[in-house]
């Protein structure tokens, strides 16, 4: 009786925060997050995750998250500020608390886009941490188009709200094998996650 060593099976994927069905954000790795809206998609991810939260930010930075505005995404109270005073502490506070393997969400809204070094350091320590604990997700939130190097995915969000809808153009630029697309993303109710609809190539509305 022979025996196949090749399956006509699909490769199990790797775990990972599932925002949508057709998202998914693998752990032990770094992400990042860009664009206008950038700190919503960040709260969705958190609405969508388990456990606390690490959200690391410039202590010079005037602005401040709005509980109230994080109340239609996740619970503000599972979070945990850091503003460290120094620029070069931001990205320092990230790869330890990710090495530490303690909180599975670490978010970094930082001034500029990392370079290649910094984040190849934070996905080793993203996967130190998970070996040494729970699988732990990096999430770099850059400002205008993004562009640190090195991450597993880039994401864009722009809000696109009309009246009372809560609306944003949600975009895939960057990932492995998989090609950039683009959905329109409305939230129908608080912690409900996100409706996605792809947005065709002739919609420009």
């Amino acid at each position: 009786m022979s025996t196949h060593l090749l399956s006509r099976k699909p490769a199990r994927e790797a775990p990972g925060i599932s925002l949508h069905p057709q998202i998914t954000l693998q752990l032990a790795r770094v992400h990042e997050a860009c664009g206008p809206a950038r700190r919503s998609f960040a709260m969705w991810l958190a609405g969508q995750a388990r456990g606390p939260v690490l959200w690391i930010s410039p202590a010079w930075e005037p602005g401040q998250l709005n509980p109230d505005g994080m109340m239609a995404f996740a619970d503000p109270a599972r979070f945990i500020f850091v503003r460290p005073t120094r620029a070069e502490d931001l990205l320092w506070c990230m790869e330890e608390a990710l090495r530490s393997g303690a909180i599975p969400l670490i978010i970094g809204d930082l001034p500029g886009a990392p370079g290649l070094t910094p984040v190849r350091r934070m996905h080793l320590a993203a996967e130190q941490g998970g070996s040494m604990g729970q699988a732990q997700l990096g999430l770099l939130l850059t400002p205008g188009d993004g562009g640190a190097q090195g991450v597993e995915t880039r994401w864009h969000m722009a809000a696109k709200h009309h009246a009372e809808a809560r609306r944003w153009t949600l975009t895939r630029r960057r990932a492995r094998a998989l090609p950039p697309i683009s959905w329109h993303a409305t939230q129908t109710r608080s912690r409900a996650g996100l409706h996605l609809r792809r947005v065709a190539t002739e919609d420009t509305s």
